[in-house]
């Protein structure tokens, strides 16, 4: 019998395959590729992740707009729901106060 798996291994392995299913989910909804996930947490009922989209493509490329989205999955990795919860233009920069 293998050694037990340690639980913060299993934890990140959980993450990165739920980021991943966050993203490609999201794709399929709208039709265009994510940029990064930037955020990803677990939750009550599953994982919650911040999927970052570009939306308007210009020239030059900071002024394109971006998109983050909320994206709600279950304990399994399936999308539940998610919401735009922020648009910006690529070069951007947030003020932290």
């Amino acid at each position: 019998m293998a050694p037990a798996e340690p639980a913060r291994r299993r934890r990140k392995s959980k993450a990165a395959s739920v980021m991943r299913s966050a993203a490609e989910q999201l794709e399929q909804l709208l039709g265009r590729p994510p940029e990064s996930v930037s955020a990803i947490k677990p939750t009550e009922d599953g994982w919650e992740a911040h999927v970052e989209v570009l939306e308007l493509e210009r020239i030059p490329e900071t002024t394109s707009v971006m998109g983050s989205y909320r994206v709600v999955l279950d304990e399994d990795g399936d999308l539940v729901s998610y919401e735009r919860i922020r648009r910006y233009t690529r070069g951007q920069i947030d003020r932290r106060v």
